[in-house]
């Protein structure tokens, strides 16, 4: 069987593995205690915050670990929100992960915020004009996402980022599915805040970072005994900082090398998809899009059903989101690009890891072409979704 849902997670890496077991055996201390065992745990919960820190370019103290990028994402928007002094204003995009939109929606409902999400074209991707047209002098923050889950399509961070500097306004990016396939240093960038998550990198599920430029105020979510500088209290995890940390340093030193392997690959198979398919269509932008992902459509079938045909052929893969499988609607991000609801239900996503091979990348070609065809051809000439 070949997973082809590296978006959705990863599989724990073995150096992240042998860096965990001794937190989960004789390094359990509490690393607020003042004992030996605490003291050991704080060593570690430091060694972790100054690894991370090295790869993105920031001070250790601006690194705040969570519990995965939800947490991160609703940390960001919602702390930086609620501790600005000014502005009930916040700019973002029409094809934002969950995390994004129902924390916006949250601050809309209960605070009074005003949103603006700007729309995208065809391929998924904000235009920076736009999102710069938006701002205004009452906008508190701008959060755009660096790339998106289901597409794959790259958005003008920089741009963005550098247009909200301009203008003083807090700048935050999901990079939950970018880390590992783009850099992820902000040194020079004007990004101020970063969520990022470790399951997608080959770290346990249950563990990430926010990165948070340090003169920003940002009010906790999570009150009590003032962890992570006051930003995030409650006992610190510390095997999931470590295993946070060692995935992304991992990912990072491998990423120069396998980002553009993995990018020839990806077109291989967005070639051989299109010209096998009959009336194949491409989600996503053709270029500007991460390097393990190719998404499509397929008019004439449903989903769910080619995902099925695809693993009883060995291959793995999803519809989209896996945060929102078992959902009956459209996918908002496909519907927000202009695509009828019928074809956004046909969505299929590929995407991979690193170390995909050549042969696996062929076979799932295979494989998806097949399916498509017989989940059309046991629908009949009407093409009836079934």
């Amino acid at each position: 069987m070949i997973y082809f849902d590296a978006a959705a997670t990863t599989p724990v890496r073995p150096e992240v593995l042998a860096a965990l077991a001794p937190l989960y055996t004789s390094d359990f201390g509490n690393p607020s205690s003042t004992h030996s065992a605490g003291e050991t745990a704080a060593r570690a919960l430091d060694y972790a915050r100054r690894t991370a820190a090295d790869v993105l370019g920031v001070r250790p103290g601006d690194i705040v670990f969570t519990s995965g990028g939800t947490e991160a994402d609703n940390l960001a928007i919602k702390g930086l929100a609620l501790a600005s002094p000014q502005g009930r204003h916040i700019v973002s995009s029409a094809v934002e992960h969950p995390a994004v939109l129902e924390s916006l929606a949250y601050l809309q409902r209960f605070h009074g915020f005003r949103i603006t999400l700007v729309p995208v074209d065809g391929t998924g991707r904000v235009d920076a004009a736009a999102v710069e047209a938006a701002l205004t002098h009452d906008t508190t923050l701008c959060t755009i996402m660096t790339a998106n889950n289901e597409v794959g399509t790259l958005q003008p961070v920089a741009e963005i980022a550098a247009a909200c500097r301009a203008r003083g306004i807090p700048f935050h990016t999901d990079a939950v599915q970018a880390a590992g396939w783009l850099p992820v240093s902000v040194t020079g960038t004007g990004i101020d805040a970063m969520s990022i998550s470790g399951h997608k990198l080959g770290a346990p599920k249950g563990c990430g970072l926010l990165y948070v430029r340090g003169v920003l105020p940002l009010e906790p979510l999570l009150h009590g005994g003032g962890q992570e500088r006051g930003r995030r209290s409650g006992t610190e995890n510390v095997a999931g900082a470590v295993a946070m940390a060692t995935a992304l340093k991992l990912a990072d030193q491998e990423r120069q090398a396998a980002a553009p392997r993995a990018a020839k690959l990806r077109d291989y198979l967005i070639e051989t998809v299109l010209d096998s398919v009959p009336g194949a269509l491409l989600t996503g932008h053709r270029t500007d899009r991460l390097p393990g992902h190719a998404s499509f459509c397929f008019p004439g079938t449903s989903g769910e059903s080619v995902l099925l045909e695809a693993e009883r052929a060995g291959v793995l893969c999803s519809s989209g989101s896996a945060c929102a499988a078992g959902s009956d609607e459209p996918s908002a991000v496909l519907t927000a690009m202009g695509m009828d609801r019928e074809t956004a239900q046909t969505a299929v996503r590929l995407s991979f890891p690193p170390s995909v091979r050549e042969s696996e990348v062929a076979l799932a070609a295979r494989a998806l072409s097949g399916a498509v065809e017989r989940v059309r051809r046991l629908a009949g000439p009407a093409g009836t979704r079934s």
